[in-house]
């Protein structure tokens, strides 16, 4: 059973204050999983998470994170921006871009952050980018082929197809790379692959770490290149269905221990640093939307309108994924009442929960949707006028308080042109 991190009392209270829809944060369990996580590969002295920016880019969530001790993984120009504002800098910082524009890199090595390349082309862009190669830098691998193993947080065998994927260098471009960049000054080198998405399985991690642990030594022997850590990246999934197991970050840990101890210790590599992007690992479980119901429709089927939409909650209506709906109050009434939850788009996919059975659903109730902590208000648009909505952060005495206020109509129209 899910429960929400917060009471209908709470969120009457709040709701008086910041109306809504709005995205719900909950400290106490972000400092508490960011714990967790820092406990589990605590026996590698150098171990760093790199939350990935794009999951939730906000400056409050982000301080807390780097209190926790945690760097900041950013994509794009403006996430290093945001990184900078929020006091991360150089090696708290990596930069995993794709497709990178120039300026992008030269803000990355203004920073000093970790540049961890994309693509074998990249190196004479960065180089002619920026002058240098830095003496610390990054490639990501793409072992091409399927990558299977037990199951997704959706509940489907991960089967993912790296050959498919736009990222990372094949394995002839990376040990060819490791020579380029050595011979153009890199000193420091770090390897990166992320093989499956939002995985439910303790394996995963020691499974990709097996394969990356003896990469490098086949690297740092062929290549003379002197391999200081290794990024496990993102994929460590959240439950999103109530009867799902959640993953056991503390087993996670074990697993990548043991493959390290057996691989790259005996190689004279137990001195690399490891690295994780567990965005959605961290935030995904300390997040909520929520919503009021505002109209029922009666037709087919069962309708509950709410004033969120897929403009606040990208993630159903873009891959059909699904998240838990509490009606707040209603915790342990029997579930015994089959709806579609819907939002107000001019898009028929834009529903929170296709024949989900609930409580009797009234008018003014509010639902929480669960599991929105990461990729969900980052990904969130201005379809059909629709304006993004507020961040809230409970914080750990219980007081909430607003850390990004919604948009209003004014901000809509700030970056258009009107001819007078």
């Amino acid at each position: 059973m899910k429960r929400p991190f917060v009471t209908k009392e709470q969120l009457e209270a709040l709701t008086q204050q910041f109306p809504t829809p709005l995205h719900l944060y909950d400290e106490n369990g972000i400092r508490q999983t960011a714990r967790k996580l820092k406990a589990a590969f605590a026996w590698n002295p150098g171990f760093r998470e790199y939350f990935a920016v794009k999951a939730t880019p906000n400056p409050a969530i982000l301080k807390i994170l780097r209190e926790e001790g945690c760097g900041t993984d950013c994509s794009s120009l403006t996430e290093l921006m945001l990184a900078d504002k929020c006091g991360f800098s150089g090696q708290e910082i990596m930069f995993s871009s794709n497709d990178t524009p120039a300026e992008d890199f030269r803000l990355a090595h203004k920073l000093g952050a970790i540049i961890n390349l994309d693509d074998f082309t990249h190196i004479d862009f960065l180089k002619e980018t920026i002058g240098t190669i830095p003496e610390t830098i990054s490639c990501r691998f793409n072992p091409g082929g399927v990558f299977t193993l037990g199951a997704s947080a959706e509940g489907f065998q991960v089967m993912d197809t790296p050959g498919d994927s736009k990222y990372g260098f094949t394995r002839e471009q990376l040990f060819e790379g490791f020579k380029k960049l050595k011979a153009m000054g890199a000193k420091r080198f770090g390897i990166h692959a992320f093989l499956a998405s939002n995985t439910l399985s303790n394996e995963y991690y020691p499974t990709l770490a097996g394969i990356l642990f003896r990469l490098a030594v086949e690297l740092e022997q062929e290549t003379g290149c002197d391999i200081c850590f290794i990024n496990l990246s993102g994929g460590v999934g959240i439950p999103y269905k109530p009867d799902q197991p959640a993953n056991d970050i503390a087993a996670i840990g074990e697993g990548v221990r043991r493959q390290f101890e057996e691989i790259l210790v005996p190689a004279g590599m137990g001195d690399v640093a490891l690295c994780t992007e567990l965005g959605r690992f961290l935030l995904g479980p300390n997040g909520c939307l929520v919503t009021k119901v505002l109209h029922f429709k009666h037709t087919y089927k069962e309708y509950v309108g709410v004033d969120a939409c897929a403009a606040n909650l990208m993630r159903p209506a873009m891959y059909g994924a699904y998240h838990h709906i509490t009606v707040a109050g209603k915790e342990d009434a029997p579930c015994d009442h089959k709806y579609d939850v819907t939002g107000g788009l001019c898009e028929n996919n834009d529903k929170f929960a296709v024949d989900r059975m609930l409580p009797e659903v009234e008018l003014g109730d509010l639902l929480v949707i669960h599991d929105t902590g990461a990729h969900g208000f980052s990904m969130g648009y201005n379809y059909n006028g629709k304006l993004r909505s507020a961040e809230v952060l409970l914080q750990s005495d219980g007081t909430a308080r607003l850390i990004r206020r919604a948009e209003t109509p004014e901000d809509y129209f700030a970056t258009l042109t009107f001819e007078e």
